[in-house]
This record gives structure tokens, sequence and C-alpha cells, in this order.
């Protein structure tokens, strides 16, 4: 059963304006069937699949003749895992602005890779559209669909290949899934890394969701230097395994600030990278999952509506937090989130004194429709 991405709206939005649509995403999450649903309105698309040697070769140090050679009269041009190609900026803006009636579409599963080979040959001509794994939303057509698919969520996460399994087959995939998959697209052939220090950096982060994260402190226990963790955090993010959020602030003197709080993109994939598929109710680690899955869902839901929001969380010297801070236009939001829908949370009042027009919320399996999903 084909689903519905919110993200197709994004990428049809913005071949309408003429412009390049950026397909970003992690290998797996649903690109290249999402880039042929859009080819579905157009009279002659053209699928190039650069994992293909030949398709590289043809689009790579061409003129914009031999360019309109190969792609003959496609009305619409999807150049998939674009990062393979070399200048593969170059060529998308020969043919955008040498045939402005071909449309474009490139993915990527490198945020890295392909953002270095394009953002400057394709300033002002290109719209960029994260596509991350399944949301709550994109899996449930009511409330209550929803209220049963968050527990399969913090479980065995959203991608879509995993989605319709049984647990037992899901749980297999995603082992494969996190084993095969993270190295090859967050650190290229080009870029020297320890496998085992990554895995066991993923293993830390994995088992401190929800925690502040240093990077002295990672470095540490890792021994090896902070310069080090922070390259490989950073790769990490770009390859869209994980999320970091950086802390609110606003008086740097009283505020921290300095930490941030790291969150895997994909719950089954932080699962299997520490091998806990153990049933919901008889985890120690149940409250983490339940933030994780509230700041990725609310990043999901903010990304498919095309909305510009700042999030982050808030810390102050004295340990007092709250979980997600919003910044949007002059509007300031605070969430705090709780599995315990019996659970009660007050606001910090060192921070309603600091910043006095806000709205506060508690999200809870009970509330979460109504908060994260407006």
């Amino acid at each position: 059963m084909l689903i519905k991405r919110h993200a197709q709206s994004l990428i049809e939005k913005a071949l309408a304006s003429d412009l390049i649509a950026i397909l970003y995403g992690a290998r797996q999450v649903g690109k290249t069937t999402l880039a042929k649903e859009v080819s579905k309105k157009f009279a002659n698309p053209l699928y190039l699949n650069c994992d293909d040697p030949n398709v590289v070769i043809s689009l790579t140090n061409k003129s914009a003749v031999e360019l309109k050679s190969y792609i003959g009269n496609a009305d619409l041009v999807i150049i998939d895992e674009g990062q393979r190609v070399k200048n593969i900026g170059i060529t998308i803006k020969l043919i955008h602005d040498s045939y402005p009636e071909v449309k474009l579409l490139v993915t990527g599963s490198s945020n890295l890779d392909l953002a270095n080979k394009i953002t400057e040959p394709l300033t002002g001509r290109s719209e960029e559209v994260l596509l991350y794994p399944l949301s709550i939303r994109e899996v449930s057509s009511n409330r209550l669909e929803m209220d049963a698919h968050w527990h399969t969520m913090l479980d065995r996460g959203g991608y879509p290949a995993i989605w319709q399994l049984s647990a037992q087959d899901a749980h297999k995939r995603l082992s494969n899934l996190a084993n095969s998959y993270v190295y090859r697209d967050a650190f290229g052939p080009q870029v020297m890394f320890d496998q085992t220090v990554i895995n066991n950096l993923l293993r830390l982060l994995a088992y401190q969701i929800g925690q502040e994260a240093s990077y002295g402190n990672l470095a540490g226990r890792l021994s090896i230097s902070k310069e080090t963790v922070m390259r490989y955090v950073d790769l990490l993010e770009k390859a869209f395994i994980i999320q970091r959020l950086g802390q609110y602030r606003r008086n740097q003197r009283v505020e921290v600030g300095r930490l941030r709080k790291i969150y895997f993109t994909d719950l089954g994939v932080r699962n299997a990278i520490i091998d806990n598929f153990k049933p919901l109710e008889t985890r120690d680690d149940l409250g983490a999952l339940w933030e994780n899955f509230c700041v990725i869902e609310r990043l999901k839901f903010l990304k498919a509506e095309d909305r510009r929001v700042r999030s982050y969380y808030w810390r102050n010297s004295d340990q007092r937090e709250i979980d997600i801070i919003e910044e949007e236009s002059d509007l300031l939001r605070a969430y705090e989130t709780k599995l315990n829908t019996k659970s009660t949370a007050r606001v910090p009042l060192s921070f309603s004194r600091m910043y006095p027009d806000f709205t506060f919320g508690i999200v809870n399996p009970d509330t979460f429709h109504d908060l994260l999903l407006v």
C-alpha cells in the first residue's frame, strides 16, 4: 500500500514555481518512491539513477547541447542520488538555464555531499525539501489510529519498508538497516573515520536521548579529541541519522548555552543500534523514547507545513528545564513532554519572568494530537 507523503505538495509547489526541487533524506526513507509519484503528473518524465555508472558518465562534464541530447523531450528530469555526479550543481544549472521548460527534481541521501556540490551554482534557483521517515500523520487517518500507531513508532520507527512488516521481521530489517547504511551515507570514501569509534559514539548517543550532550564528556569516554566528536556528530546529522537541538538563550549570563540535546531521526534505527526491541511496557527508557518521538514528530509536522520555526530546549544554571521551545515570528511556545497522562508540569518561574509572553502545553499521549500537530 502506497502511503501519501506530505512532502509531495512541497515538491510540486517548487516545480510549479520553476524552481529546482532538491529532495534530501536518509537512504530508504522513500525518496525514489516519492519522486516517481511526482512524475505521474507529467507527460514525459525521465528517471536517472546515479547509482548507474553510465548515468553518471552521461551527466559529468557535458555541454548544454550534450545534456539536451541525453534528456531528449523530457518535461521532468529526476536525478536520483545526485551527489554521485561530480560537479552535479553545474550540470543541473546548465539544464535549468538552457532549457527552462524542463522541470528538475534532484534527490540525495547525504546533505553534506549533495549540498557541497550544488549550493553555489544553484543559488536562487532551487528549493530544498527534507523527507523524514514516515510521520504519525502519514500512517494514520484519524486520532484513534494515531493512538495505536505511536506505540509502534516508539518501537520500530517510520521507515516505509518496515512499517507493514510483523514486529519480528521489522526488528530484523532495522538491524540490517542500521548496520548497512549508517556509514555509507554519513562517511563517504574520501572521509577518514574509525568505525569502532562511530559504533561507540552512536551507542552513547542512543543511551542518552533526552539528556544534554557534552562533546567534552563524549570525547573523554571515547578517548578521542573533542574536535573529532564534533566532526562525527556533524556528519551524522548531515546524513539525517540524528538531530540536534540547541539551548534557547537570550540572557547569556543566566542560561548555560554550551550544551545540546541529540535525538534520533528514527527510533527504530536507535533501538537497533543498542539492540533493544523489548516490549515497551518492560523498558526503562520509555520516557526518553516519548520525548524523542515528540521532538521529531513536531519537526516533521513543521517541515511538512513549510513553517519557518526555530526549535530549541531551555535549561538554566539552576538545572530547570523545558523540553521544547519554539520561536515562530513573534510567537514563543513552550512544551513539556510527559508519557504519564496524569503527570503535571509547571513552567519554571525564572523562565516566565524572563519571557512573559509565551504559551505552554504538556505533551502526553492524550494531548499530542492537539499540541504537536497544529
